[in-house]
Order: structure tokens, then C-alpha cells, then sequence
């Protein structure tokens, strides 16, 4: 998701001349780590974490339990003054820890491997969702202002290598979205969206 780009927005009709294009670019990963929504789902997500941690915790203190109960009853077996019938009775009770025991075993990796598989789904999902946010506040922004394309400055290729070298006379316009997603973040984010409006002010000001 995070190399995700590059937004062709909306070509002018007619043919035009390369001096006649308007281009801009957008740092897409700044935008998505500057995004209200993208703390949000980390909280949302460190939380499912931390309740996974603490479910397999339980389960280990379980199953360390019932090992130490197997191990209590191995000794009981061994005690030379145990009677046939009670030795008996002492295996087969031993033979049921056992089978305990690997039930647990089989139960903790099943559920770390399920509950792995979730967390990474629904981290994809979140991440799904805020990208799609920020593409359609980028495209709405391209149609109103204009532009002929629009480029993710942030996109890399498979070797490392930014994507986008040099953009000479394109407008880049990345605080004015970041601006605008951050608009609806909740009271308490109020005093950094104010400041994120007079950053992308500034910034404005200095490229007239």
C-alpha cells in the first residue's frame, strides 16, 4: 500500500504543449504518518496486540500449570510405597495430564497462528482505508485546482530509488492535504490542525 502511486489526475481536454502542463507531487507517506486517522488505528491496533499478548500469557500460565502437575504426578509414580492398584491409578491419571498437556500445545499454536493472521489482516485494512482517503482528497484537489498529473514524491522502486528524481516547476501541495484530512480530527488534535494551517499558509506565501 505504501508504494502505491502515481495518481494520474484528470488530463486536460485538447492537446497540450509539456510547457502548458500542470504538475504537482505529493509526499503520500508523509501525508499518511501526519494523518489523524493513521495514530487512531495504531492506538486501535497496539490495543489488539496487548489483549493477544495477554490472552497467550494466560494460556502459558496454564500451561505451565498442567506441566508442573505432570511432572507432580511422574514423582507420585515413582514413590516406592505405592501399592499395584495405586500405581496404577497414579498412570492413568498421569497418561490424562499428559494428553492435557499436548491438547494445550496444540490449542497455543493454533491460536497465536489465528490471531497473528487477524492482526495482520486487520492492519492492512486499516491502512487500506486511510490510503483511500488521502487518494481521493489528492484527486478531488487535482480536479479543483487543475492539475494535469499529479506524482507521489514518496514512491520508491524495488531497489530503493526514489521514483520521482526531480520535479522542476511542479507544485507541491502535500501540508494543504494534510490540512484538509486533518480537519476533522477530534477537539483535542484542534491546536495541531491550527498549526498545520498556518504552516501550509506560510509555505504558500513563500512560493508567490
Amino acid at each position: 500500500m505504501r508504494h502505491l502511486f502515481i495518481i494520474a489526475a484528470l488530463a486536460a481536454a485538447g492537446a497540450l504543449s509539456a510547457a502548458d502542463l500542470k504538475i504537482g507531487v505529493v509526499d503520500i507517506e508523509r501525508v499518511f504518518q501526519e494523518f489523524y486517522k493513521t495514530k487512531d488505528a495504531s492506538t486501535v491496533m497496539k490495543t489488539n496486540r496487548d489483549k493477544v499478548a495477554q490472552d497467550m500469557n494466560e494460556r502459558y500460565a496454564a500451561y505451565k500449570a498442567k506441566v508442573a502437575d505432570v511432572q507432580a504426578k511422574q514423582k507420585t509414580m515413582q514413590d516406592p510405597i505405592l501399592t499395584e492398584e495405586g500405581r496404577a491409578k497414579a498412570k492413568a491419571e498421569y497418561d490424562n495430564l499428559v494428553k492435557e498437556v499436548r491438547f494445550m500445545e496444540q490449542e497455543i499454536s493454533e491460536f497465536q497462528q489465528r490471531r497473528s493472521m487477524q492482526l495482520r489482516q486487520e492492519d492492512m485494512d486499516l491502512q487500506k482505508g486511510i490510503y483511500q482517503e488521502i487518494v481521493d482528497v489528492v484527486q478531488k484537489k487535482s480536479k479543483d485546482d487543475a492539475y494535469d498529473f499529479v506524482f507521489d514524491k514518496s514512491r520508491t522502486g524495488l531497489n530503493g530509488v526514489p521514483t520521482l528524481l526531480h520535479h522542476k516547476g511542479a507544485t507541491d501541495f502535500t501540508d494543504e492535504v494534510i490540512v484538509e484530512l486533518n480537519k476533522a480530527a477530534p477537539a483535542a488534535d484542534s491546536a495541531k490542525k491550527e498549526d498545520d494551517s498556518k504552516d501550509a499558509d506560510k509555505k504558500k506565501e513563500s512560493k508567490k
